[in-house]
């Protein structure tokens, strides 16, 4: 019996050292990977540019509802004394500018003017013109969520622009 019972106070201590040993690796692990996210977020900059449920006219913010969704992505620069021509989308379209000084026309004489840094939420089916009517190209990144294979952009002849736009969407 005192053999037995030897056995089984060794069986104990191996079992407590084996829980400790994986404690300890658990521990470190966990606080290894604490260290990282302090890490990672120490060199990640966060900053909201625009918290919004409005379009820039004041219309609520809606969303397509399709069973083909598309993204698209365009890098636009309007050089200086260029517009984009009259025109609205069908589909929600959100814009960041990089550079420059976008005037947005809308109907009735209303203009809104954009710079580097801001975040452009374009109102639905709504009729605008973009110019630039500085001295650097506006650059934008425009972000389109449409339908695949249906435009994401209606351009409107017989309308008065400058120099007859230059904006071309599908």
């Amino acid at each position: 019996m005192e053999c037995y019972r030897g056995i089984n106070r060794k069986a104990k201590k191996g079992g407590l050292m084996k829980i400790r040993v994986l404690s300890g690796l658990l521990f470190l692990f966990v606080l290894s990977g604490l260290a990282y996210s302090n890490d990672y977020s120490s060199v990640v900059r966060v900053k909201i540019i625009l918290k919004t449920g409005k379009a820039e006219n004041g219309q609520p913010i809606r969303y397509l509802k399709t069973k083909d969704p598309e993204i698209t992505v365009l890098d636009v620069v309007l050089p200086p004394g260029a517009e984009t021509g009259w025109h609205f989308h069908p589909v929600p379209v959100y814009a960041y500018v990089l550079s420059g000084v976008l005037e947005v026309k809308m109907e009735k004489g209303k203009s809104r003017f954009f710079k580097a840094g801001d975040a452009i939420i374009e109102p639905l089916n709504t009729p605008h013109d973009g110019l630039n009517t500085g001295k650097i190209p506006v650059h934008l990144i425009v972000f389109y969520t449409g339908e695949a294979g249906k435009p994401y952009v209606t351009r409107l002849q017989g309308r008065d622009s400058i120099n007859g736009g230059g904006y071309e969407g599908r």
